[in-house]
């Protein structure tokens, strides 16, 4: 669904790796910007050091491993996910009333957009009834299996989103042996690297802006 104003969202790419408190505090200031109309709607593309961070409805049992990384408690919707390096994360600041009026409209077109941008890297992605994220379909032994490669959670603050997306591109897949991801014990986690794909964040980001310029509207560099 695009956007009924023809104002366009700034989309960001931050090298190097962010600290999570850094990006939070980013992030609220951003969006009460947004809220006040004192600032453009933003897309940020961004990396973390390794952390673990528990959603709204994280559940304590689901924390295999509380010492291996630092943990976040965060305002974000679902459970425990992991971040680190290798790992795109897109933080979405989006007027939600302005654009979609609803929650889940806004939460799939995320998914949509994020299932567009893999299969212009030639990954065939899926979301599934009763998930939030996105998945793909994996041969195990005679079968089949379903690994997730992309996570969503987002909060809303004055009908302006934060958070948003994380995709795997090569991230150590060990790490999130310390947490349950996103609650889901039955289906594991995989990566484009895993799959075979070789694309890098820069490809990926490619694709993920000219996916949102379809699906959502037309963006323009910071400034």
């Amino acid at each position: 669904m695009r956007s009924p104003s023809s104002a366009p969202v700034e989309w960001s790419v931050t090298r190097g790796l962010v600290a999570y408190e850094d990006a939070c505090g980013f992030m609220a200031e951003r969006v009460d910007a947004i809220a006040a109309g004192r600032a453009r709607e933003l897309v940020w593309l961004l990396e973390h050091p390794a952390l673990y961070t528990a959603g709204t409805s994280a559940q304590a049992a689901d924390l295999l491993e509380p010492g291996r990384f630092p943990v976040h408690r965060s305002g974000r919707g679902g459970q425990f996910t992991y971040h680190g390096p290798g790992q795109r994360v897109g933080y979405v600041m989006l007027d939600v009333r302005a654009r979609w009026a609803d929650v889940r409209a806004f939460v799939c077109a995320l998914e949509t957009l994020i299932i567009e941008a893999l299969g212009a890297l030639g990954v065939q992605a899926h979301t599934r009834e009763g998930f939030v994220g996105v998945w793909v379909e994996r041969k195990k032994g005679d079968g089949l299996r379903q690994d997730k490669i992309a996570a969503i959670g987002v909060r809303l603050r004055r009908w302006v989103s934060s958070h948003g997306f994380s995709i795997n591109v090569a991230p150590n897949l060990s790490h999130f042996a310390g947490i349950i991801p996103c609650g889901i014990r039955e289906h594991g986690v995989t990566s484009l690297a895993a799959l075979g794909c070789g694309a890098d964040m820069d490809v990926l980001d490619g694709a993920l802006r000219r996916a949102f310029e379809r699906q959502v509207g037309r963006t323009c560099e910071p400034g």
